[in-house]
């Protein structure tokens, strides 16, 4: 597993609720943005998957919520690729603020999709290794 990839974001008050702290769904869009960001980091833009005929598809998320978030607070979201020996993998994501407080945990399983017969390709490492201009930033 590769070290942690984080981006820094901060709380904007359009995205608050009525209680005044970050919307659920929000975090969702904040681990969606880290993810992207890393794969640009590691050389991989969505002109080169979908070039290469594969897109990234999510099959599953959980997040836990630990400590609320409010407008302006800045937040580091972390992410991480952890594979395995099949079709899919798993992203492991903290949502944490400048304090060090972590607010949320967000685990996804991924997989890659090949956009011709719509299956999950065989092996997804194969696919970000031959891709990526650094697949160390991915744990490969």
């Amino acid at each position: 597993m590769a070290e942690p990839y984080s981006v820094r974001i901060e709380v904007r008050g359009y995205e608050t609720d009525s209680q005044g702290h970050l919307n659920q769904a929000v975090y969702l869009q904040y681990a969606e943005h880290a993810r992207w960001s890393l794969l640009r980091h590691g050389g991989i833009e969505q002109s080169k998957l979908l070039g290469h005929g594969v897109g990234p598809v999510a099959l599953e998320t959980n997040i836990r919520y630990l400590r609320e978030l409010r407008a302006g607070d800045e937040v580091d979201v972390d992410c991480v690729f952890e594979w395995g020996e099949g079709k899919t993998f798993r992203i492991l994501q903290t949502v944490r603020r400048s304090d060090g407080t972590v607010s949320a945990e967000v685990t996804s399983v991924g997989g890659l999709l090949d956009l011709t017969e719509r299956k999950l390709v065989k092996d997804p490492r194969e696919v970000f290794k031959e891709l990526a201009t650094d697949p160390g930033v991915f744990g490969l």
